[in-house]
Protein backbone atom coordinates (compact mmCIF):
# COMPACT_ATOMS: atom_id res chain seq x y z
CA UNK A 1 0.00 0.00 0.00
CA UNK A 2 1.05 3.42 -0.44
CA UNK A 3 1.57 5.88 2.32
CA UNK A 4 -1.05 8.08 3.11
CA UNK A 5 0.88 10.82 3.28
CA UNK A 6 2.66 10.00 -0.39
CA UNK A 7 2.59 13.00 -2.69
CA UNK A 8 0.73 11.80 -6.43
CA UNK A 9 4.11 12.14 -8.12
CA UNK A 10 5.77 9.48 -5.26
CA UNK A 11 2.61 7.07 -5.87
CA UNK A 12 3.45 6.99 -10.10
CA UNK A 13 7.11 6.15 -9.17
CA UNK A 14 5.83 3.29 -6.92
CA UNK A 15 3.65 1.85 -9.38
CA UNK A 16 5.84 2.41 -11.86
CA UNK A 17 8.62 0.60 -10.09
CA UNK A 18 6.89 -2.86 -9.24
CA UNK A 19 7.11 -3.16 -12.76
CA UNK A 20 10.59 -2.70 -13.34
CA UNK A 21 12.83 -5.40 -13.63
CA UNK A 22 10.57 -7.85 -14.79
CA UNK A 23 11.84 -10.28 -17.61
CA UNK A 24 10.38 -9.80 -21.11
CA UNK A 25 7.57 -12.43 -21.62
CA UNK A 26 9.06 -15.19 -23.88
CA UNK A 27 7.65 -14.54 -27.12
CA UNK A 28 6.37 -17.78 -27.42
CA UNK A 29 3.93 -16.44 -24.87
CA UNK A 30 3.96 -12.83 -25.76
CA UNK A 31 2.73 -13.98 -29.68
CA UNK A 32 1.28 -17.43 -29.36
CA UNK A 33 -0.18 -17.28 -32.88
CA UNK A 34 3.29 -17.34 -35.18
CA UNK A 35 6.30 -19.41 -34.49
CA UNK A 36 9.60 -17.81 -33.97
CA UNK A 37 12.84 -18.50 -35.89
CA UNK A 38 14.24 -20.47 -32.83
CA UNK A 39 12.51 -23.01 -34.47
CA UNK A 40 13.48 -22.73 -37.94
CA UNK A 41 11.07 -23.05 -40.80
CA UNK A 42 11.12 -25.99 -43.47
CA UNK A 43 13.00 -24.81 -46.61
CA UNK A 44 10.76 -24.18 -49.23
CA UNK A 45 12.20 -21.85 -51.66
CA UNK A 46 13.55 -24.40 -54.64
CA UNK A 47 10.69 -23.53 -56.61
CA UNK A 48 12.47 -24.61 -59.74
CA UNK A 49 14.25 -27.56 -58.28
CA UNK A 50 17.46 -26.30 -58.42
CA UNK A 51 18.95 -29.05 -55.91
CA UNK A 52 19.13 -31.03 -59.49
CA UNK A 53 21.70 -29.00 -60.51
CA UNK A 54 23.80 -30.10 -57.28
CA UNK A 55 25.91 -33.71 -57.39
CA UNK A 56 24.71 -36.06 -55.07
CA UNK A 57 27.91 -35.01 -52.83
CA UNK A 58 26.68 -31.05 -53.09
CA UNK A 59 23.22 -32.57 -52.05
CA UNK A 60 24.61 -34.69 -49.57
CA UNK A 61 27.27 -31.73 -47.85
CA UNK A 62 23.87 -29.27 -48.17
CA UNK A 63 21.44 -31.58 -45.98
CA UNK A 64 24.35 -31.79 -43.42
CA UNK A 65 25.13 -28.12 -43.27
CA UNK A 66 21.13 -27.41 -42.97
CA UNK A 67 20.67 -30.14 -40.76
CA UNK A 68 23.37 -28.63 -38.52
CA UNK A 69 22.91 -25.06 -37.79
CA UNK A 70 19.07 -25.43 -37.71
CA UNK A 71 19.28 -27.57 -34.77
CA UNK A 72 22.65 -25.75 -33.59
CA UNK A 73 22.45 -21.90 -34.16
CA UNK A 74 18.98 -21.27 -35.08
CA UNK A 75 17.76 -21.88 -30.87
CA UNK A 76 20.43 -19.71 -29.63
CA UNK A 77 21.21 -16.94 -32.54
CA UNK A 78 18.71 -14.54 -31.30
CA UNK A 79 20.36 -14.47 -27.98
CA UNK A 80 23.63 -13.93 -29.22
CA UNK A 81 22.82 -11.41 -31.51
CA UNK A 82 21.08 -8.92 -28.71
CA UNK A 83 24.69 -9.70 -27.10
CA UNK A 84 26.81 -8.41 -29.79
CA UNK A 85 28.71 -11.42 -28.69
CA UNK A 86 29.92 -14.93 -30.40
CA UNK A 87 28.22 -18.00 -29.80
CA UNK A 88 31.92 -20.23 -28.91
CA UNK A 89 30.33 -22.74 -27.98
CA UNK A 90 29.08 -23.60 -31.94
CA UNK A 91 32.07 -23.57 -32.96
CA UNK A 92 32.92 -27.23 -32.27
CA UNK A 93 29.49 -28.38 -34.41
CA UNK A 94 30.58 -26.13 -37.18
CA UNK A 95 34.12 -27.53 -37.05
CA UNK A 96 32.06 -31.17 -37.81
CA UNK A 97 30.98 -30.42 -40.71
CA UNK A 98 34.36 -30.06 -42.28
CA UNK A 99 33.59 -27.01 -44.41
CA UNK A 100 36.29 -25.12 -43.06
CA UNK A 101 39.32 -24.96 -45.97
CA UNK A 102 36.48 -25.31 -49.09
CA UNK A 103 38.06 -26.33 -52.31
CA UNK A 104 41.65 -26.34 -50.73
CA UNK A 105 42.98 -29.69 -51.58
CA UNK A 106 45.01 -31.55 -48.75
CA UNK A 107 46.50 -30.20 -45.38
CA UNK A 108 43.19 -31.45 -44.14
CA UNK A 109 41.40 -29.48 -45.92
CA UNK A 110 37.83 -30.87 -47.30
CA UNK A 111 38.55 -30.04 -51.31
CA UNK A 112 35.18 -29.18 -51.80
CA UNK A 113 33.80 -28.40 -55.42
CA UNK A 114 33.17 -24.43 -55.49
CA UNK A 115 29.85 -25.19 -55.94
CA UNK A 116 29.48 -26.92 -52.53
CA UNK A 117 31.32 -24.45 -50.86
CA UNK A 118 29.06 -22.01 -51.85
CA UNK A 119 26.14 -24.17 -50.88
CA UNK A 120 27.02 -24.63 -47.36
CA UNK A 121 27.62 -21.29 -46.84
CA UNK A 122 24.50 -19.95 -48.28
CA UNK A 123 23.08 -23.08 -46.16
CA UNK A 124 24.55 -21.58 -42.77
CA UNK A 125 23.67 -17.80 -43.68
CA UNK A 126 19.94 -18.99 -44.16
CA UNK A 127 19.58 -19.36 -40.58
CA UNK A 128 22.67 -16.80 -39.37
CA UNK A 129 24.75 -14.48 -41.30
CA UNK A 130 27.25 -13.63 -38.64
CA UNK A 131 27.64 -17.44 -38.51
CA UNK A 132 28.46 -17.45 -42.29
CA UNK A 133 30.88 -14.17 -41.91
CA UNK A 134 32.81 -16.25 -39.42
CA UNK A 135 33.54 -18.94 -41.77
CA UNK A 136 33.84 -16.89 -44.42
CA UNK A 137 36.34 -14.47 -43.40
CA UNK A 138 38.30 -17.96 -41.64
CA UNK A 139 38.02 -19.96 -44.92
CA UNK A 140 37.68 -18.14 -47.70
CA UNK A 141 39.88 -15.48 -46.97
CA UNK A 142 42.60 -16.36 -44.43
CA UNK A 143 42.95 -19.61 -45.18
CA UNK A 144 42.84 -19.43 -49.17
CA UNK A 145 45.46 -16.95 -48.73
CA UNK A 146 47.46 -19.28 -46.94
CA UNK A 147 46.80 -22.34 -49.43
CA UNK A 148 47.74 -20.00 -52.69
CA UNK A 149 50.18 -17.98 -51.68
CA UNK A 150 51.79 -19.45 -48.60
CA UNK A 151 54.89 -21.85 -48.64
CA UNK A 152 54.31 -25.90 -48.23
CA UNK A 153 56.18 -25.00 -45.03
CA UNK A 154 53.38 -22.81 -44.22
CA UNK A 155 50.46 -24.71 -45.51
CA UNK A 156 51.23 -27.67 -43.38
CA UNK A 157 52.14 -25.53 -39.65
CA UNK A 158 48.74 -23.62 -39.68
CA UNK A 159 46.14 -24.81 -42.39
CA UNK A 160 44.95 -28.69 -40.21
CA UNK A 161 44.29 -26.81 -37.40
CA UNK A 162 42.53 -24.24 -38.98
CA UNK A 163 40.53 -26.74 -41.04
CA UNK A 164 39.12 -28.31 -37.81
CA UNK A 165 38.66 -24.73 -36.27
CA UNK A 166 41.33 -25.54 -33.30
CA UNK A 167 42.16 -22.88 -34.19
CA UNK A 168 40.81 -19.38 -35.70
CA UNK A 169 41.77 -17.12 -38.35
CA UNK A 170 41.40 -13.36 -39.81
CA UNK A 171 42.00 -11.45 -42.57
CA UNK A 172 43.14 -8.25 -42.23
CA UNK A 173 43.31 -5.58 -45.01
CA UNK A 174 41.30 -2.61 -44.68
CA UNK A 175 42.51 0.20 -42.87
CA UNK A 176 40.46 3.56 -41.40
CA UNK A 177 41.76 5.74 -43.73
CA UNK A 178 42.18 2.73 -46.82
CA UNK A 179 38.44 1.25 -47.56
CA UNK A 180 37.01 0.88 -51.13
CA UNK A 181 40.77 2.17 -52.12
CA UNK A 182 42.41 -0.97 -50.35
CA UNK A 183 44.99 -1.04 -52.61
CA UNK A 184 46.03 2.33 -51.03
CA UNK A 185 46.85 1.17 -47.64
CA UNK A 186 49.40 2.58 -45.49
CA UNK A 187 50.30 -0.21 -43.10
CA UNK A 188 54.23 -0.47 -43.52
CA UNK A 189 56.52 -3.67 -43.49
CA UNK A 190 60.29 -2.85 -43.04
CA UNK A 191 62.44 -5.45 -43.71
CA UNK A 192 65.36 -6.28 -40.24
CA UNK A 193 67.34 -9.07 -39.59
CA UNK A 194 65.66 -12.20 -39.30
CA UNK A 195 62.05 -10.55 -40.05
CA UNK A 196 59.88 -7.90 -40.43
CA UNK A 197 58.76 -5.05 -38.68
CA UNK A 198 54.86 -4.46 -38.89
CA UNK A 199 53.44 -0.57 -38.38
CA UNK A 200 49.93 0.05 -38.67
CA UNK A 201 46.29 0.26 -38.71
CA UNK A 202 43.76 -2.55 -39.83
CA UNK A 203 39.86 -1.77 -39.31
CA UNK A 204 36.34 -3.72 -39.36
CA UNK A 205 38.87 -7.36 -39.50
CA UNK A 206 36.64 -10.32 -38.31
CA UNK A 207 37.29 -12.68 -36.25
CA UNK A 208 40.27 -10.27 -34.65
CA UNK A 209 39.70 -10.14 -31.91
CA UNK A 210 40.00 -13.79 -30.80
CA UNK A 211 41.79 -15.24 -34.15
CA UNK A 212 44.66 -17.24 -32.78
CA UNK A 213 46.08 -16.40 -36.71
CA UNK A 214 45.93 -12.78 -38.12
CA UNK A 215 46.55 -12.89 -41.98
CA UNK A 216 48.12 -9.05 -42.28
CA UNK A 217 48.71 -6.96 -45.52
CA UNK A 218 51.45 -4.02 -45.26
CA UNK A 219 53.62 -1.89 -48.17
CA UNK A 220 57.09 -3.41 -48.38
CA UNK A 221 58.80 -0.02 -47.63
CA UNK A 222 61.69 -1.04 -50.23
CA UNK A 223 59.78 -2.15 -53.06
CA UNK A 224 56.57 0.05 -52.41
CA UNK A 225 54.63 -3.10 -53.26
CA UNK A 226 52.19 -5.06 -51.13
CA UNK A 227 53.22 -8.52 -48.99
CA UNK A 228 51.51 -10.71 -46.99
CA UNK A 229 52.31 -11.77 -43.26
CA UNK A 230 51.00 -14.25 -40.79
CA UNK A 231 51.40 -12.39 -37.36
CA UNK A 232 50.49 -15.03 -33.98
CA UNK A 233 48.03 -13.85 -31.37
CA UNK A 234 49.70 -11.69 -28.57
CA UNK A 235 52.50 -10.82 -30.34
CA UNK A 236 54.31 -7.97 -28.65
CA UNK A 237 53.36 -4.71 -30.24
CA UNK A 238 50.01 -5.86 -31.63
CA UNK A 239 46.81 -4.80 -30.74
CA UNK A 240 42.80 -5.77 -30.85
CA UNK A 241 39.73 -3.83 -29.55
CA UNK A 242 36.36 -4.77 -30.44
CA UNK A 243 33.87 -2.15 -32.58
CA UNK A 244 30.87 -1.85 -30.31
CA UNK A 245 27.72 -0.16 -32.07
CA UNK A 246 27.14 -2.20 -35.21
CA UNK A 247 23.59 -2.35 -36.11
CA UNK A 248 24.36 -5.32 -38.54
CA UNK A 249 26.39 -9.04 -37.79
CA UNK A 250 26.35 -8.08 -34.49
CA UNK A 251 27.88 -11.55 -33.70
CA UNK A 252 30.71 -11.08 -35.61
CA UNK A 253 34.03 -9.23 -33.81
CA UNK A 254 34.89 -6.63 -35.87
CA UNK A 255 38.09 -5.32 -34.73
CA UNK A 256 40.34 -2.36 -34.60
CA UNK A 257 43.64 -3.90 -34.86
CA UNK A 258 47.12 -1.49 -34.01
CA UNK A 259 50.30 -2.90 -34.77
CA UNK A 260 52.99 -0.92 -32.90
CA UNK A 261 56.48 -2.38 -34.12
CA UNK A 262 55.31 -6.03 -34.69
CA UNK A 263 58.09 -8.05 -35.05
CA UNK A 264 56.93 -10.90 -37.84
CA UNK A 265 60.01 -13.73 -38.62
CA UNK A 266 61.04 -14.32 -42.23
CA UNK A 267 59.17 -17.57 -41.68
CA UNK A 268 55.70 -15.96 -42.00
CA UNK A 269 56.51 -13.83 -44.17
CA UNK A 270 53.63 -15.28 -47.45
CA UNK A 271 56.05 -15.22 -49.93
CA UNK A 272 53.15 -15.73 -53.10
CA UNK A 273 52.19 -11.88 -52.03
CA UNK A 274 54.23 -9.65 -53.99
CA UNK A 275 51.61 -7.03 -54.60
CA UNK A 276 47.85 -6.42 -55.03
CA UNK A 277 47.28 -8.11 -57.48
CA UNK A 278 48.19 -11.56 -55.64
CA UNK A 279 45.77 -10.37 -53.06
CA UNK A 280 43.03 -9.77 -56.07
CA UNK A 281 43.21 -14.21 -56.59
CA UNK A 282 42.25 -14.53 -53.03
CA UNK A 283 39.53 -11.61 -53.94
CA UNK A 284 38.06 -13.17 -56.49
CA UNK A 285 37.48 -16.70 -55.11
CA UNK A 286 35.93 -15.01 -51.89
CA UNK A 287 33.05 -12.85 -54.05
CA UNK A 288 31.70 -15.54 -55.36
CA UNK A 289 31.36 -17.03 -51.75
CA UNK A 290 29.96 -13.69 -51.00
CA UNK A 291 27.27 -13.50 -53.04
CA UNK A 292 26.04 -17.05 -51.64
CA UNK A 293 25.54 -15.54 -48.54
CA UNK A 294 22.48 -12.66 -49.47
CA UNK A 295 20.72 -15.69 -51.07
CA UNK A 296 21.39 -17.94 -48.04
CA UNK A 297 19.77 -14.66 -46.60
CA UNK A 298 17.10 -14.52 -48.67
CA UNK A 299 15.98 -18.41 -48.61
CA UNK A 300 15.91 -18.18 -44.82
CA UNK A 301 13.89 -15.10 -44.70
CA UNK A 302 11.49 -16.48 -47.45
CA UNK A 303 10.78 -19.73 -45.69
CA UNK A 304 10.08 -17.89 -42.36
CA UNK A 305 7.63 -15.39 -44.32
CA UNK A 306 6.01 -18.89 -45.84
CA UNK A 307 5.31 -20.06 -42.61
CA UNK A 308 4.24 -17.00 -40.63
CA UNK A 309 1.65 -15.67 -43.25
CA UNK A 310 0.19 -19.06 -42.61
CA UNK A 311 -0.20 -19.20 -39.37
CA UNK A 312 -1.33 -15.27 -38.67
CA UNK A 313 -4.57 -14.54 -39.03
CA UNK A 314 -6.05 -11.17 -39.33
CA UNK A 315 -9.90 -9.92 -40.58
CA UNK A 316 -10.63 -13.97 -39.84
CA UNK A 317 -8.62 -15.56 -42.54
CA UNK A 318 -4.63 -16.36 -42.43
CA UNK A 319 -2.39 -13.48 -44.03
CA UNK A 320 -1.37 -16.04 -47.26
CA UNK A 321 -5.23 -15.51 -47.76
CA UNK A 322 -4.79 -11.95 -48.91
CA UNK A 323 -3.52 -10.64 -52.69
CA UNK A 324 -1.21 -7.81 -51.67
CA UNK A 325 0.50 -10.84 -49.67
CA UNK A 326 0.60 -13.50 -52.08
CA UNK A 327 2.25 -10.91 -54.46
CA UNK A 328 4.83 -10.11 -52.57
CA UNK A 329 5.77 -13.13 -51.77
CA UNK A 330 5.97 -14.48 -55.00
CA UNK A 331 7.85 -11.15 -55.72
CA UNK A 332 10.43 -12.63 -52.99
CA UNK A 333 10.28 -16.45 -54.21
CA UNK A 334 11.39 -15.19 -58.27
CA UNK A 335 14.36 -13.10 -56.28
CA UNK A 336 15.42 -16.58 -54.70
CA UNK A 337 15.54 -18.51 -57.94
CA UNK A 338 17.38 -15.87 -59.61
CA UNK A 339 19.85 -14.97 -57.05
CA UNK A 340 20.34 -18.81 -56.75
CA UNK A 341 21.22 -19.38 -60.87
CA UNK A 342 23.64 -16.67 -61.27
CA UNK A 343 25.55 -17.67 -57.88
CA UNK A 344 25.73 -21.36 -59.60
CA UNK A 345 26.53 -19.99 -62.41
CA UNK A 346 29.44 -17.97 -61.07
CA UNK A 347 30.65 -21.55 -59.65
CA UNK A 348 30.82 -23.16 -62.99
CA UNK A 349 32.01 -19.96 -64.33
CA UNK A 350 35.21 -20.29 -61.85
CA UNK A 351 35.25 -24.61 -62.21
CA UNK A 352 35.99 -23.99 -65.86
CA UNK A 353 38.37 -21.33 -65.60
CA UNK A 354 36.95 -18.64 -67.42
CA UNK A 355 35.15 -16.45 -64.80
CA UNK A 356 36.11 -12.95 -65.02
CA UNK A 357 36.70 -10.38 -62.27
CA UNK A 358 33.28 -8.45 -63.77
CA UNK A 359 31.31 -11.14 -63.69
CA UNK A 360 32.31 -12.15 -60.10
CA UNK A 361 31.78 -8.38 -59.10
CA UNK A 362 28.20 -8.18 -60.96
CA UNK A 363 27.34 -11.28 -59.36
CA UNK A 364 28.03 -10.40 -56.19
CA UNK A 365 26.69 -6.66 -56.05
CA UNK A 366 23.29 -7.85 -58.30
CA UNK A 367 22.70 -10.44 -55.71
CA UNK A 368 23.19 -8.65 -52.96
CA UNK A 369 20.36 -5.42 -54.36
CA UNK A 370 18.01 -8.26 -54.85
CA UNK A 371 18.42 -10.07 -51.68
CA UNK A 372 17.79 -6.17 -50.18
CA UNK A 373 14.08 -6.17 -51.72
CA UNK A 374 13.52 -9.50 -50.82
CA UNK A 375 14.22 -9.17 -47.00
CA UNK A 376 12.30 -5.47 -47.38
CA UNK A 377 9.29 -7.25 -48.94
CA UNK A 378 9.77 -9.90 -45.96
CA UNK A 379 9.93 -6.70 -43.14
CA UNK A 380 6.74 -6.11 -44.69
CA UNK A 381 5.04 -8.78 -44.42
CA UNK A 382 5.79 -9.33 -40.61
CA UNK A 383 4.13 -6.06 -39.85
CA UNK A 384 5.17 -5.15 -36.02
CA UNK A 385 6.94 -8.47 -35.79
CA UNK A 386 9.01 -7.30 -38.66
CA UNK A 387 11.09 -5.45 -36.02
CA UNK A 388 11.76 -7.98 -33.74
CA UNK A 389 14.78 -10.56 -33.80
CA UNK A 390 12.70 -13.22 -32.96
CA UNK A 391 11.03 -13.49 -36.40
CA UNK A 392 14.46 -13.66 -38.24
CA UNK A 393 13.73 -11.38 -40.33
CA UNK A 394 14.53 -7.73 -38.21
CA UNK A 395 18.48 -9.50 -38.09
CA UNK A 396 18.29 -10.57 -41.55
CA UNK A 397 17.65 -7.07 -42.69
CA UNK A 398 20.31 -5.62 -40.73
CA UNK A 399 22.82 -8.30 -41.59
CA UNK A 400 22.65 -7.64 -44.99
CA UNK A 401 23.54 -4.18 -45.07
CA UNK A 402 27.20 -4.85 -44.26
CA UNK A 403 27.23 -7.60 -46.48
CA UNK A 404 26.35 -5.09 -49.22
CA UNK A 405 29.05 -3.20 -48.41
CA UNK A 406 31.91 -5.70 -48.04
CA UNK A 407 34.29 -7.38 -50.58
CA UNK A 408 33.63 -4.26 -52.21
CA UNK A 409 30.39 -2.30 -52.00
CA UNK A 410 27.77 -2.44 -54.75
CA UNK A 411 29.23 0.76 -56.35
CA UNK A 412 32.56 -0.23 -56.40
CA UNK A 413 31.88 -3.99 -58.15
CA UNK A 414 29.17 -1.86 -60.86
CA UNK A 415 32.85 -0.25 -61.42
CA UNK A 416 34.66 -3.36 -62.04
CA UNK A 417 32.49 -4.50 -64.11
CA UNK A 418 31.93 -1.45 -65.69
CA UNK A 419 35.61 -0.99 -66.36
CA UNK A 420 35.38 -4.74 -68.05
CA UNK A 421 32.42 -4.11 -70.44
CA UNK A 422 33.77 -0.48 -71.13
CA UNK A 423 37.43 -0.76 -71.41
CA UNK A 424 37.65 2.38 -69.46
CA UNK A 425 38.21 2.71 -65.41
CA UNK A 426 36.19 5.46 -63.06
CA UNK A 427 37.18 4.80 -60.06
CA UNK A 428 38.59 7.85 -60.16
CA UNK A 429 37.03 11.48 -60.64
CA UNK A 430 38.21 12.35 -64.16
CA UNK A 431 40.16 15.35 -63.44
CA UNK A 432 42.27 13.21 -60.66
CA UNK A 433 43.10 10.57 -63.03
CA UNK A 434 43.94 13.46 -65.68
CA UNK A 435 46.04 14.76 -63.05
CA UNK A 436 47.67 11.67 -62.27
CA UNK A 437 48.81 10.91 -65.67
CA UNK A 438 50.78 14.21 -65.45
Amino acid sequence: MFDQHSTSDDKDKNARSAYFGLPALDVSVAFPQATSASSFPPSVSDFYQFNDLLTPEEQALRKKVRQCVEKEVAPIMTKYWEKAEFPFEVVPKLGSLCIAGGTIKGYGCPGLSITGSAVAVAEVARVDASCSTFILVHSSLAMLTIALCGSEEQKHKYLPSLAKFDTVACWALTEPENGSDASGLRTTATKVEGGWVIEGKKRWIGNSTFADVLVIFARNTITNEINGFIIKKNAPGLTVTKIENKIGLRIVQNGDIVMNKVFVPDEDRLPGVNSFKDTNKVLAVSRVMVAWQPIGIAMGVYDMCHRYLKEREQFGAPLAAFQLNQQKLVLMLGNVQAMFLIGWRLCKLYEKGTMTPGQASLGKAWITLRARETVSLGRELLGGNGILSDFLVAKAFCDLEPIYTYEGTYDINTLVTGREITGVASFKPAALAKRSRL
